[in-house]
């Protein structure tokens, strides 16, 4: 046995430990790094997707000269909504401060929704109009255009409509469920208490009260009449006296142009082509960053749960 041996007899199972642990260690490093680099990966190809999907917002800024802007309503119309008053007005206002704008489209499709967030929108494009009185409006309609999106189309020049569009339904609606004989059946007791005689209005685990139905149909009947005043604002003489026109019905692109409802058949590219003669559309409809969309949807869950827990029903709608 040599010297060495002698004065450390384990030197062969020490020597032997140091390099495992110093193979071990090469190891999670290079673990280390290869989660490093997949993970820069799989952020760069978020990143390009978000981009892509247009999550991070903005709009399209690829158009260079004179151009027809684009607007989208697309979906309900309503506070949490890519179709909301802030998203659609800001479109609008990007569009006809481009000095580059030839004419503005709308396209729109969309069954309604809520009566304020339309209105916001439409009193928008009026003073729009009569800001820029050479720039004109239109609205395309696509698949649907009913209620509050008929609301939003009543403030535009002209309308133009595919022949199978599904057009009007210019009326108001408060929907709900009552479940007062429900709970009676299931022995259960509903216990409600308030301050002030209308708190509970329209509460679902209670008989629905004459005067609460009353009331409900006096703001629904206010409401609607509002409706009627901006699509006789809007349309003027081109609406047919058609007693029908006012009642909630739809009808397709094709009777709605009888009807004076729409004036035309036409899509995105042909209006800008034959209409406003500027073919190159550049689409100014903001886009939510993916921070903006999951803060109203969050936002959008709580005020339906607390709507919920105080007994009320779906909110008045266009639709």
């Amino acid at each position: 046995m040599t010297e060495h041996s002698d004065r450390n007899p384990g030197w062969e199972r020490q020597a032997l430990e140091r390099l495992a642990g110093a193979a071990l260690l090469e190891q999670r490093r290079a673990r280390y790094w290869s989660i490093f680099f997949k993970s820069v990966t799989l952020l760069y190809l978020f990143l390009v997707l978000f981009f892509a999907m247009g999550w991070f917002g903005g709009r399209d800024m690829a158009a260079s000269g004179r151009h027809t802007a684009l607007v989208q309503v697309n979906g309900v119309i309503g506070p949490e909504s890519r179709a909301s008053a802030d998203q659609v007005v800001a479109g609008l206002q990007a569009a006809f401060k481009d000095g580059n704008t030839a004419g503005v489209i709308i396209r729109i499709n969309s069954p309604g929704g809520s009566p304020v967030q339309a209105g916001q929108i439409y009193d928008e494009i009026r003073r729009l109009r009569a800001l820029h009185p050479d720039i004109p409006v239109h609205a395309v309609i696509e698949d649907v255009c009913a209620s509050g999106g008929y609301y939003v189309a009543a403030a535009v020049d002209r309308v133009f409509v595919n022949r199978a569009s599904l057009v009007g339904s210019i009326g108001v609606l408060m929907d709900g469920f009552g479940f007062a004989g429900a709970i009676n059946r299931l022995g259960v007791e509903r216990r409600l208490l308030t301050a002030g005689d209308n708190k509970g209005f329209l509460d679902p685990f209670q008989p629905l009260q004459p005067r609460q139905r009353e009331h409900a149909q006096s703001m629904l009947d206010q409401i609607h009449a509002q409706f009627i005043a901006v699509v006789k604002e809007g349309r003027g003489d081109r609406l047919k006296p058609v007693p029908e026109l006012f009642s909630g019905l739809v009808w397709t692109g094709e009777k709605s142009i009888e009807l004076g409802l729409a004036d035309a058949l036409g899509t995105v590219e042909s209006v800008a082509r034959d209409v406003i003669k500027s073919e190159n559309v550049v689409d100014f409809t903001p886009r939510e960053n993916i921070a903006e969309r999951v803060a109203k949807r969050f936002g959008a869950a709580a005020m339906e749960s607390i709507w919920a827990l105080a007994g009320g029903g779906r909110p008045m709608q266009l639709r």
